[in-house]
């Protein structure tokens, strides 16, 4: 295959990435050198004419230049997905199809809370009531997790936004399966990528996991900040998991009372 060929292909696969996600990966922020495949030229026998015309010839026949300049490959700057805002983005979500969840839902769930949050809660996926209603953390769980966020003086309606790792409910309110979460994890990147959060609290041990991309229990993730790219993350239990079993209720507090204290620090405000 020739290099223009591989150029066009990897461009091709690059901007429908980037449609999708919302945004161009940090994958493709350096363009790889591409060159053309080695293919062995065939053997040709000359007959005698061509011999005689080739070893007369006095003029070496011209041929294009192997050292001239590679042409560089469209590339996307960062700043093409910087006018984007949340709800052009969940709107792109609202159409997803990806994957077998497309097919039992009710509704998506893209997101809920403001455009410029200090904190993205991140949970697994949409329950029950969720899908429902089309948005977050409604139910049960979700209430709690007001309770939980405003002890901490954090709300969805001022200065969060709540999300999950995939936008669909599981049937039964079942894990999400792997290649679901695959499926929709770049909407998750897509969103943090617009929003900005100054930290990022994941409920749960999906969640955690999968934006740390580790398989370590949530016992042992909790407790202590993780790096997500720049962003300070702390995991901690599903609210689901608090009403399931009192007794996690609290090290969940002493989590949320060591994200307030790290919230506090990045943003200059005094402890009370």
């Amino acid at each position: 295959m020739k290099k223009e060929d591989k150029e066009v292909l990897y461009n091709l696969f690059k901007t429908a990435d980037s449609y999708f996600s919302g945004y161009t990966r940090e994958k493709y922020a350096v363009t790889p050198e591409f060159s053309d495949d080695v293919e062995p030229e065939p053997v040709v026998e000359k007959t005698q004419e061509q011999v005689a015309t080739s070893s007369s010839a006095s003029e070496p026949v011209a041929t294009p230049s192997s050292t001239s300049e590679p042409v560089p490959a469209t590339t996307t700057s960062s700043s093409d997905s910087h006018g984007m805002t949340i709800s052009e983005l969940n709107s792109k979500i609202l159409r997803c199809t990806r994957c077998q969840l497309a097919r039992t839902r009710n509704n998506v769930v893209p997101g809920q809370g403001v455009e410029k949050p200090l904190v993205l809660v991140v949970g697994e996926g949409p329950g029950y009531d969720e899908d429902i209603q089309g948005l977050p953390f409604v139910g049960k769980a979700g209430k709690l997790l007001d309770k939980m966020l405003s002890a901490i003086q954090l709300d969805r309606n001022k200065n969060c936004y709540i999300a999950n790792i995939v936008k669909c409910r599981p049937p039964q309110n079942r894990d999400p399966l792997p290649e679901e979460q695959a499926a929709c994890i770049s909407f998750l990147e897509a969103q943090i990528h617009v929003l900005k959060p100054k930290m990022i609290l994941c409920m749960g041990r999906i969640s955690g996991q999968k934006l740390l991309d580790t398989e370590t229990p949530v016992g042992q993730l909790r407790g202590q900040f993780h790096d997500y790219h720049g962003i300070p993350l702390l995991v901690t239990y599903h609210p689901s998991a608090l009403l399931r079993n009192e007794s996690l209720k609290r090290p969940a507090w002493e989590d949320l009372k060591l994200f307030k204290r790290k919230l506090d620090e990045i943003t200059g405000e005094s402890n009370s």
